[in-house]
C-alpha cells in the first residue's frame, strides 16, 4: 500500500490537475463522452481506481480480471484525472491494433522513457517507422540460426547449473531461468557475456534486476506515474544510480564494437559468418552499426536506445513464457510425457544441441507453449494512446483517451476456448485455429507494432525447455489456483514457481 506522505501528495497533485481539466474545454469533452461508457463507480479525485490503490499489490490481478470481465466487451476508468478504457474483444481489439494512424504507446509506457528512451517500443511517428523498417530485416531466419548456438550454449550453463536441485526439495525455478533469459539476450542483444548464471553479483546484473523492481513498484503504485512524486522517493535516487551503471555498460560496449570495427577492414561475409575480419557471432548491435554505415545513419544514442530496448524485451517476457511453461507441464505429466517423447524421436539417442531444424520440428512442444502463453501472456495487457476518436461497437471513445487490451482476459474467454482454464495444448491444433478470430490469440501483441523479436523468443523458449526436458522430469509443488499473479508490466507470480525434479533414465524409456 502507498505511504501516507505520498498518498496525501498524490491527490494534491490529481486535485490540481482536476481544477485545470475542468477549465479545457477538450478535456470537458472527453469527460462528457466517457460519462456515457460502461464502468464502474468514479470517485471525485481519485476517479475508478479507489478499491485498486488500497488493495495490495497482489489482489490487483482479480480485481482487474473481475471488473473486465463483469463490463466486457470493454470498460471505462479514471486512474485520477486520466481517462482510459480497457476491452477484451476481439473484434475491438482489432480495430485498435490494427489501425495504421495510432501508433502511440499508451503513458504507462513513458515509465520507461528513463531507461529505453525512445527505441522502438516506444517511439512513433518517423523515427518509429524508420527503426521498425530497418530492423525487421534482423529477424529472417538466417540470422536467427547465427542466435541458435548463443542458446545452446547458455542452456548447457543452465542445466548443470539445475543438477544441485535434482532429487532435492521443491525450490524456485524462476531465478534459473531469469539469469539464464539475461544471459542469452546480453549476447544476442551486445555481443558481451555478462555471466548472469554464474557471476549473480555482477553490477550491470544487479543493476537490470533493481530497474525492474523500481518500473514493477511504479506501475504498481499509480500515483507514482507522476514524475513529480517520484522524483520526491527514494526510488528516484536509487534509479539514476542504476541507469548510471546500465547505459554505462551499455555505452562502453557500443564504443568498442565501433574501435573494433575501425581496426578491422574485411566485411560481413554471411557464407562463413566472418565479421571485423574473424570468426564471430553476429549480434544484434553488430547489424545496427552495419545498417548505420549502409547509409541509415543512426546516432550512438539510437543505437543505445535500440539494444537496451531489446535487453528489456527479450530477458522478463521470454522467461515468464519458459516458467508458465515450466508450471503447467509440471502439473500435467501426460502432456509432459508427449513432449519428452517428441524429443526423443528428434535426438534419437544422441546429446547433440539442438539446430535450428531440430527446433522447427518440435511441433508438439510449440503447441504447448502457444497454451501456456494462452494462459499466462508475458504482457498481460498492452496499451495505446487514442490520438483520434475511435468507434467501438456503438459507443465512440474520445480522443486522448488512453485504450487498453486485456490480453490475459480475452485468452480465457470461454466463447473463445471452451474450458478456458484447462490446459489443452490441442487449442493450437490447425482445424481449431483456422477457424478462429485472427485477434482472439495475441500473446505477442498485434498489427503494425507486434513484438519485433517473437520468432526469436519462440526459438529461445524451445531451446530452454527442450534442454531441461531431456535430462529432467518437472513436477510443480503449487496448483494453478495458488499461484499469486502480479499486476506488473511482465507476468510474474508473487512467490515464484516452485518445482522438483528428477534425472531421466534411459532405462525407464527402453
Amino acid at each position: 500500500m502507498m505511504e501516507p506522505t505520498t498518498l496525501l501528495l498524490a491527490v494534491a497533485v490529481c486535485l490540481v490537475v482536476l481544477l485545470l481539466f475542468r477549465r479545457d474545454p477538450e478535456k470537458m469533452r472527453i469527460k462528457e463522452m466517457m460519462d456515457k461508457l460502461p464502468g464502474p463507480p468514479t470517485y471525485p479525485i481519485l476517479g475508478t481506481a479507489l478499491p485498486y490503490i488500497f488493495l495490495p499489490i497482489e489482489g490487483r490481478w482479480d480485481l482487474c480480471f473481475n471488473l473486465i470481465m463483469k463490463y466486457k466487451p470493454f470498460l471505462k476508468w479514471w486512474l485520477g484525472p486520466f481517462p482510459g478504457i480497457t476491452t477484451c474483444h476481439p473484434d475491438y481489439i482489432e480495430a485498435l491494433l490494427s489501425n495504421t494512424k495510432m501508433i502511440d504507446k499508451a503513458i504507462p509506457y513513458k515509465l520507461m522513457h528513463p531507461w529505453l528512451g525512445t527505441g522502438l517500443l516506444n517511439s512513433s511517428g518517423t523515427k518509429w517507422h524508420s527503426h521498425r523498417k530497418l530492423i525487421t530485416s534482423s529477424f529472417h531466419f538466417k540470422i536467427l540460426e547465427n542466435f541458435v548456438p548463443i542458446f545452446a550454449e547458455k542452456c548447457d550453463i543452465l542445466v548443470n547449473k539445475l543438477k544441485k536441485e535434482v532429487g532435492g526439495e521443491v525450490f524456485d525455478i524462476y531465478p534459473y531461468i531469469s539469469a539464464c533469459t539475461l544471459d542469452i539476450i546480453c549476447e544476442s542483444a551486445m555481443g558481451t557475456c555478462v555471466n548472469a548464471q554464474k557471476n549473480e553479483n555482477s553490477e550491470y546484473v544487479t543493476a537490470v534486476h533493481e530497474m525492474k523492481a523500481i518500473l514493477s513498484d511504479r506501475m504498481a503504485r499509480p500515483f507514482l506515474a507522476s514524475d513529480f512524486i517520484f522524483n520526491l522517493t527514494k526510488w528516484s535516487k536509487l534509479q539514476k544510480k542504476k541507469l548510471a551503471i546500465i547505459h554505462g555498460f551499455t555505452k562502453k560496449v557500443i564504443r568498442e564494437r565501433k574501435q573494433q570495427k575501425m581496426k578491422n577492414i574485411p566485411e560481413h561475409s554471411p557464407e562463413d559468418d566472418v565479421y571485423y575480419g574473424q570468426k564471430k557471432r553476429i549480434a544484434f548491435l553488430d547489424m545496427l552499426l552495419k545498417a548505420s554505415d549502409d547509409g541509415n545513419k543512426l546516432t550512438d544514442e539510437e543505437i543505445q536506445e535500440e539494444v537496451d530496448t531489446f535487453m528489456f524485451g527479450g530477458h522478463d517476457t521470454v522467461a515468464a513464457a519458459i516458467n508458465a511453461s515450466l508450471h503447467l507441464l509440471g502439473l500435467h505429466p501426460e502432456i509432459q510425457d508427449r513432449v519428452y517423447e517428441e524429443l526423443k524421436g528428434i535426438f534419437k539417442d544422441t546429446d547433440h544441441s539442438p539446430t535450428l531444424k531440430d527446433l522447427k520440428n518440435m511441433k508438439y512442444l510449440h503447441m504447448v507453449i502457444k497454451e501456456a502463453m494462452r494462459l499466462y501472456p508475458s504482457v498481460p495487457i498492452v496499451g495505446r494512446m487514442l490520438t483520434q476518436d475511435l468507434q467501438l461497437g456503438s459507443h465512440t471513445v474520445p480522443a486522448g483517451v488512453t485504450a487498453c487490451v486485456a490480453i490475459n482476459v480475452i485468452h480465457r474467454d470461454p466463447d473463445i476456448f471452451p474450458n478456458p482454464t484447462q490446459f489443452d495444448p490441442d487449442n493450437f491444433l490447425p482445424e481449431r485455429v483456422v477457424n478462429r478470430h485472427p485477434y482472439a490469440y495475441i500473446p505477442f501483441s498485434a498489427g503494425p507494432r507486434n513484438c519485433i523479436g517473437q520468432k526469436f523468443a519462440m526459438l529461445e523458449v524451445k531451446m530452454v525447455l527442450s534442454s531441461i526436458l531431456r535430462r529432467y522430469e518437472v513436477r510443480s509443488a503449487d496448483k494453478s489456483e495458488d499461484l499469486v499473479l502480479l499486476m506488473e508490466v511482465v507476468f510474474r507470480s508473487k512467490n515464484g514457481f516452485r518445482i522438483t525434479l528428477s534425472p531421466r533414465s534411459r532405462e525407464k524409456d527402453k
